[in-house]
């Protein structure tokens, strides 16, 4: 709850924030606190103090020092493109926005490696290892907002986490400012270091508990050697599963993605075309290598065995890059098509050989809870990730929903526990999973938990009250 604050205090901190960093990077007019406030959730009401915008590690390090003297709550920001309220102000916090440290500061061709700062946009990042001749490979449908250092704080996933792993698999050094103003210079790029405790992971996925992310130095590959694409139609879950082994088994896959008919139905409404006349009840989209279409005439000879083997009734491969891009939109635009019905979403993860069990598991107690609601399913099946959205019906309004929406959480993870996965796949944990960690994490590991955030923040001001109180 927001501590009532006069008018006096309210300037006086304002003033110290402006000898922190320039006045003029320090907002405090509505439609900042608006945009700057608030995450992709949209279920909470933005109340920041200020939202300010330092632009050197310096600044943001007199910041956190100040931020500790006044014992002000600071909630590091990124493009705010999460779903679980882990970049939300509500509760009178200053917002740290990283979009002015947004430059890439050094590329280094012999480590394949480029140091860049935290307000880097993803695809800014992408772009640059192009025009490098490599690939950064963590992808995913917000790559032309999200931030590389919420990424970081997220441990973003994405589409290709089949082949290439997640956000954590590609950084190799970190700098951060600690909740003490302290600046720490972790790994420093290096591949291999065997000296002790390798402090960089903490930071990854920890969604500014610990510390502020202003520097990361990452690793770059080689591009994909003309990709192709398929779009697969397939009657039920385990049909899935089959295509998955049989594909895996034969190709070098880079993505293996799913998503429901009633998911695609959306896309369809903003004037993209259906892959193919067949209707079914999900649809499977693949994506391998294909350099000079070497491997079109397995793909195909795989497609064939499927169908005799009932795994699906119809599908497409691309043809050219354009056609890839297209198919690839049916999946990528299925969360911007949805928007618009402020769905409540759960994003879970688990086994991928149990994926097929929890799916037909929460789809039926969802049927059975939520019979007037829409509900539809997506995700990165080849990581045994799970996208679940809940549309809003126009005449109820956000409170009510999501309370409803809530309610039947706790059975919901009761049922993903029993599967032994996990609450929260890629967006964290922030306000809207901090109720269920005990699903994911025991007591005695959210002891720890708590143990490590007393010493890299000891004042409690970085992101207080997300994950755990």
């Amino acid at each position: 709850m927001t501590m009532p604050m006069s008018p006096e205090t309210r300037a006086a901190l304002l003033d110290g924030l402006r000898t922190c960093l320039e006045a003029v990077h320090v907002r405090t007019d509505p439609d900042s606190a608006q945009h700057y406030g608030r995450d992709w959730t949209r279920l909470y009401t933005p109340n920041p103090l200020a939202v300010v915008l330092p632009g050197s590690i310096e600044q943001v390090q007199n910041l956190v020092r100040y931020a500790c003297e006044q014992r002000l709550a600071l909630v590091p920001s990124g493009g705010r493109t999460g779903l679980s309220g882990a970049a939300v102000a509500c509760q009178g916090e200053v917002v740290v926005s990283m979009e002015r440290m947004n430059r890439i500061l050094d590329f280094d061709p012999t480590d394949r490696s480029v140091t860049c700062q935290a307000g880097v946009i993803t695809e800014s990042l992408q772009n640059f290892a192009r025009e490098q001749g490599l690939y950064y490979p963590v992808d995913f449908a917000a790559r032309g907002s999200s931030h590389i250092g919420g990424n970081i704080a997220t441990n973003a996933g994405g589409i290709k986490v089949v082949r290439y792993g997640l956000t954590r698999d590609w950084v190799t050094g970190l700098k951060v400012v600690t909740g003490s103003g302290e600046l720490l210079d972790l790994n420093r790029g290096l591949i291999k270091n065997a000296s002790g405790y390798d402090l960089r992971h903490l930071f990854i996925g920890s969604e500014g508990t610990l510390g502020i992310i202003v520097e990361a130095t990452l690793k770059l590959t080689r591009p994909l050697c003309e990709p192709a694409v398929m779009v697969l139609g397939v009657p039920d879950l385990d049909g899935i599963m089959a295509l998955y082994g049989a594909f895996r088994s034969a190709l070098e896959l880079s993505a293996f993605e799913f998503f429901s008919e009633r998911a695609l139905r959306h896309v369809l409404r903003k004037g993209l075309q259906r892959p193919f006349d067949t209707e079914t009840p999900y649809y499977v989209l693949l994506e391998f290598e294909n350099p000079e279409g070497r491997h079109t005439d397995q793909a195909l000879e795989l497609f064939e065995h499927a169908a005799e083997q009932g795994w699906l009734a119809d599908g497409v491969i691309s043809q050219s890059e354009t056609q890839a891009r297209e198919l690839w939109r049916l999946r990528e635009d299925i969360s911007e098509s949805i928007a618009e019905h402020q769905p409540y979403k759960n994003d879970i993860s688990v086994r991928i050989s149990r994926v097929p069990a929890l799916l037909t598991e929460i789809d039926a107690l969802l049927g059975r809870e939520y019979p007037d609601f829409e509900v539809l399913w997506y995700g990165h099946i080849g990581d045994g990730n799970l996208h679940i959205n809940i549309l809003k019906p126009a005449d109820l309004d956000t409170a009510t929903f999501a309370h409803t929406c809530g309610a039947v959480s706790e059975q919901l993870f009761a049922a993903l526990q029993r599967h032994g996965g996990s609450i929260s796949a890629e967006h964290g944990v922030g306000l809207t999973k901090k109720p269920y960690l005990h699903y994911t994490r025991d007591t005695t590991e959210i002891a720890y938990l708590r143990a490590i955030k007393q010493v890299f923040d000891p004042h409690g001001i970085l992101n207080p009250g997300k994950s755990f109180d």
